[in-house]
């Protein structure tokens, strides 16, 4: 014993914590082996009613599930300490029985005498009753409940852990962030897991009752005739009273858990906890208070029914269907815009006009209609803003170079579920979102088809269904992508950020950007812009490379090329012309070439690609050198044949990548990325030396 105390005094309350368990097995073994006097039994039945009310209580104050993540193995320590309980119990019932009713303690006595009113065959009526309420309703709807939502919840996590890497992937969330939603998909699996199993305890806990207090009865009957002497009807009497009590005792705390079980599985995820969400739905509509008031006072008015009970009931219900209309009314009317702002808005519309009322083109802007203000609202919990701001930081650590801030704002001429993206006060897209529903993308290969509102994925084509909140999960488990609007809107903004790279980054971006390597590598930066390179060359340099997607981070590598190339280029040009920007570009991609190969072929394996048939390449060679372009026919021709060999490429599951030589690269790319944009042109030089290259699709010669 001291040494425990010494434990305690020197791991303070956390290593105490580690004792909880093996001290509850301890007791229990403790009260299935020795006798136990009534007022210990009174102590342990005392906490044991204690006990299911705290579990049934964090139940209902619990957000969603995995606050509770302890529940089954509280639930099995608790049904074991119940019937525990339930032997140390029958124990002292039995062998004292005869003594009195107080023989097996106050509480027993209690609940054999008071709630029932001492007679035995009410308390058997009430103690079935009780069991068949544990065992027909709340514990089979749980378990019901839990097995449902165990299968569910494993079906579906293919679908949220593709929800989860959408989302990193379009910079909506970090590693971090993703590691946690990944671990917490595993949880919910595991919980719902566990749930299904430990509500088979509290179903055999239920049997077990029904059990136990027909085996005392009849126990009870034989040990109080047999060996104590009693008549057949006071031994009846004696140990059936005693029995019920032990009975109620036990399977009320047992009704309460198993009520606590139904919460836990039956609630839905929000911010509110149960007691929340049933006042906040069921007294939110003053319309439901005001016509069941008038059918509880109709039913009031109607002959020997209790008119006093049901008309109060009524009033009650008018009163505060009243209040909840007026609060209401009057959170509409603060919303209306105040008279004194109203003037000040049209005096300052009469005024004169100045160079402020001038506003400039935004570089990236977002407007949204009226539906959408929710989703951008910080004071209506919208989270679109911080998704952007995630949007910009990803964006600038993938491609190299912070772009604009996006400014939102509403447009009352627009749809109210529509928004578009611009830039440079141009629009470049569209689409719709619908607050409060879910978009389920369908990437091919779904099982079944959702009720709702079909139309496409704004930001890849795709075709997609906005579904209610209640049908996420079966279309997780169907196959879809399921994201909700704000995701909508935000992936489809970072699609087009990358798309449009190249317009995005402006002379000021430019200069940040060689500042920026300036006070790291001042050396390199020191004589090249502007005495090798103008910025304005520099400029349209990177916006070549980010026209085709190629992320500028390793800028001392382009600024090493340039400052290699670009004298001899610019000596090569006219007095005082700039370098042939096309050429360095050229130089430029071949030193970001294993970069530019592993964005397209991740990992060593053998790069898997799409070329050119060589009578095809000596034409396109011969009419690029003579006329510099492409006739109709054959261009429509090399359009088509790509296109197919695209197509083969992604059914093979293999990037579509089109090698060629380096005097076609240019000129291929830019043709093709117009007509096919998800498409990479490479040249041959582009690629490190190391790589073994296998061509699986040829353009003009059919598959190999």
């Amino acid at each position: 014993m001291s040494a425990l105390l010494s434990l305690f005094k020197n791991q303070g309350a956390a290593n105490a914590r580690l004792l909880a368990g093996p001290v509850l097995i301890v007791m229990v073994l403790a009260m299935m082996i020795l006798p136990l006097p009534p007022f210990i039994l009174d102590l342990l039945f005392t906490f044991n009613i204690s006990l299911a009310i705290m579990i049934l209580l964090v139940a209902m104050f619990t957000k969603k599930p995995l606050d509770f993540a302890a529940f089954p193995a509280v639930l099995l320590f608790a049904t074991l300490l119940r019937l525990a309980l339930n032997i140390a119990s029958t124990r002292v019932v039995l062998m004292h029985g005869h003594e009195g009713p107080d023989a097996a303690g106050q509480v027993i006595e209690a609940f054999g005498h008071f709630l029932v009113g001492g007679n035995f065959a009410v308390g058997v009526v009430v103690f079935i009753i009780l069991v068949i309420i544990n065992f027909m309703v709340i514990t089979k709807g749980a378990g019901r409940i839990a097995e449902v939502g165990a299968r569910f919840t494993l079906d579906a996590m293919p679908g949220k852990q593709m929800a989860i890497d959408a989302d990193l992937n379009a910079g909506l969330i970090g590693e971090d962030e993703a590691r946690r939603r990944r671990q917490e998909v595993g949880q919910e699996a595991e919980f719902y897991g566990s749930m299904d199993g430990a509500s088979k305890f509290v179903r055999g806990d239920a049997v077990a009752g029904l059990l136990i207090l027909i085996i005392n009865i009849i126990g009870g009957l034989i040990i109080g005739v047999a060996q104590h002497g009693l008549s057949f009807g006071e031994a009846g009497r004696v140990y059936t009273l005693l029995t019920i009590g032990d009975g109620l005792v036990a399977q009320i705390p047992a009704l309460i858990i198993s009520t606590a079980a139904g919460v836990v599985v039956s609630r839905v995820a929000t911010d509110q906890d149960v007691g929340q969400q049933m006042v906040g739905q069921l007294f939110s509509n003053p319309n439901v208070m005001f016509i069941t008031a008038a059918i509880v006072g109709i039913m009031g008015l109607i002959p020997n029914m209790p008119h006093l009970a049901f008309l109060t009931l009524a009033a009650v219900l008018a009163w505060a269907g009243w209040t909840l209309r007026k609060r209401q009314m009057a959170a509409a009317a603060a919303q209306v815009q105040p008279p004194a702002q109203a003037q000040a808005a049209a005096e300052a519309a009469a005024a004169e006009a100045s160079w402020d009322d001038v506003s400039l083109v935004d570089p990236l802007g977002l407007e949204v209609g009226y539906r959408l203000i929710p989703l951008v609202d910080h004071g209506q919990g919208g989270e679109l803003l911080h998704r952007i701001r995630s949007l910009r930081k990803k964006f600038a650590q993938e491609v190299g170079f912070l772009p604009p801030v996006v400014h939102i704002r509403d447009n009352l001429e627009l749809k109210p579920g529509d928004y578009r993206i611009l830039l440079s006060g141009v629009e470049i897209g569209q689409g719709s979102a619908v607050p409060g529903q879910w978009l389920a993308i369908d990437p091919g290969g779904v099982t079944m088809k959702l009720p709702g509102n079909y139309t496409t994925d704004p930001a890849f084509g795709l075709p997609a269904v906005w579904i209610d909140a209640s049908q996420r999960e079966h279309a997780q488990v169907a196959g879809y992508t399921v994201v909700d609007a704000g995701t909508v809107v935000a992936t489809h903004l970072n699609h087009l950020m990358h798309r449009h790279g190249a317009a995005l980054l402006g002379r000021q971006e430019v200069q940040a950007l060689i500042d920026r390597i300036g006070r790291e590598a001042p050396k390199l930066v020191e004589d090249l812009v502007p005495k090798t390179v103008s910025l304005t060359a520099l400029q349209k340099l990177l916006q070549g490379l980010l026209e085709e997607e190629v992320p500028i981070r390793d800028m001392r590598t382009i600024l090493d090329a340039v400052a290699e190339h670009a004298p001899r280029l610019a000596a090569g040009s006219a007095a005082g012309a700039l370098p042939d920007t096309q050429e360095l570009l050229a130089i430029t991609r071949r030193a970001l070439g294993r970069a530019i190969t592993q964005q397209w072929f991740p990992g060593e394996g053998e790069l898997r690609a799409i070329g050119l048939d060589a009578k095809l390449e000596r034409v396109l060679n011969q009419a690029l050198a003579t006329s510099g372009a492409l006739e109709p026919g054959l261009a429509e021709t090399l359009l088509r044949e790509t296109a197919a060999a695209v197509e083969r490429q992604e059914a093979a599951g293999d990037p579509p990548v089109l090698l060629v030589s380096p005097p076609l690269r240019a000129s291929l790319s830019r043709f093709l990325r117009h007509h096919l944009p998800q498409m990479g042109v490479l040249s041959n030089a582009e690629l490190p030396d190391e790589r073994i290259v296998r061509i699986t699709n040829v353009v003009g010669g059919g598959a190999r």
